[in-house]
């Protein structure tokens, strides 16, 4: 299994980062997640670095060194995040639950699947051309996607509102896309409003056809952060660029022992929320990584401004 690989994300406008994002892999696996922390309830940013722990944790345990059930593993993955978030809530005895969005994209066999919960997204683009991309959980949306004539219109709606977020009291609402076979050149894209809202989506589509992942995620973020001027949203970015097995140069390939170490983990802040846990740093990013996946069980959590060594 071979692919690139570039994250990216950055404060903004806003007083604090309440976005997470990550990735883990094995020789046979690999899944992505981004999380957005809402704004409007407490510790946004608590919320979705429980969703995108929640995940790795799970994929850590299950992918030994392949998922046996992809759709099963997302679906258990999404309600643990979910889970998490609200038990936390009752242990530190809040009176309004944190909550957020999650996207998560799972790549097995040369095939990928993907859910998603509240409006952060994911693009695939293939050949130039936007193949998938999801739908976000608002009614602005909903209300386009379906063009119900008794909805307002999506000018007549604020975006912001979801109607499916995890750590609400409601069990969120999801549905895992069916499964798509990966080809040569083939990106995924995952990203939180921050970024989409403030651009076209045929820019989006253009800057990852264009260039690798490693030069459009930090286009993108910087033209999306240009774009939305001083009162920009939390903006970040996971892209993956799928490679064929016989595409990769001789002598690029498999990252050190460094970052295929059982149980590495690099914490997203390195400081600390009011209450002890780990804060998010208004910068956060990696360099690229060519995966030529080693031939080791091990499953790495990446999710950030740690720079594995590449060999």
């Amino acid at each position: 299994m071979q692919f690139s690989v570039f994250q990216q994300s950055r404060q903004g406008g806003r007083k604090c980062n309440e976005d997470r994002m990550g990735y883990c892999y094995t020789r046979d696996s690999a899944v992505l997640m981004l999380a957005d922390g809402l704004g409007g309830h407490p510790q946004g940013e608590v919320a979705a670095h429980l969703a995108v722990t929640a995940v790795a944790n799970m994929f850590q345990k299950l992918a030994q060194p392949k998922l046996a059930d992809m759709d099963g593993f997302i679906e258990s993955a999404m309600m643990a995040a979910h889970y998490q978030i609200q038990n936390y809530a009752v242990d530190k005895a809040l009176n309004d639950s944190p909550r957020t969005t999650l996207v998560i994209a799972v790549i097995q066999s040369g095939h990928v699947v993907w859910a998603h919960c509240g409006d952060s997204r994911l693009y695939l683009v293939r050949q130039h051309q936007l193949l998938a991309r999801t739908r976000d959980h608002t009614f602005a949306e909903r209300g386009s996607s379906h063009r119900d004539k008794t909805l307002p219109t999506p000018a007549e709606l604020n975006r912001n509102v979801l109607f499916s977020c995890l750590g609400s009291p409601g069990k969120p609402s999801f549905s895992v896309a069916e499964p798509v076979a990966l080809k040569q050149g083939d990106k995924l894209l995952l990203c939180s409003d921050g970024l989409w809202s403030s651009l076209a989506e045929q820019d989006i589509v253009n800057q990852l056809s264009q260039k690798s992942v490693e030069t459009a995620v930090p286009d993108l973020v910087a033209q999306a952060l240009k774009h939305a001027g001083k009162k920009s949203d939390n903006v970040t970015c996971l892209a993956l660029a799928w490679q064929m097995p016989d595409t990769v140069p001789a002598g690029q390939g498999a990252a050190s022992n460094q970052a295929t170490t059982m149980g590495h983990f690099a914490a997203t802040a390195p400081s600390k929320w009011h209450d002890g846990t780990p804060a998010a740093p208004d910068k956060i990013e990696e360099t690229s990584i060519d995966q030529a996946i080693p031939a080791d069980s091990a499953a790495n959590f990446n999710d950030s401004e740690t720079k594995p060594d590449i060999r």
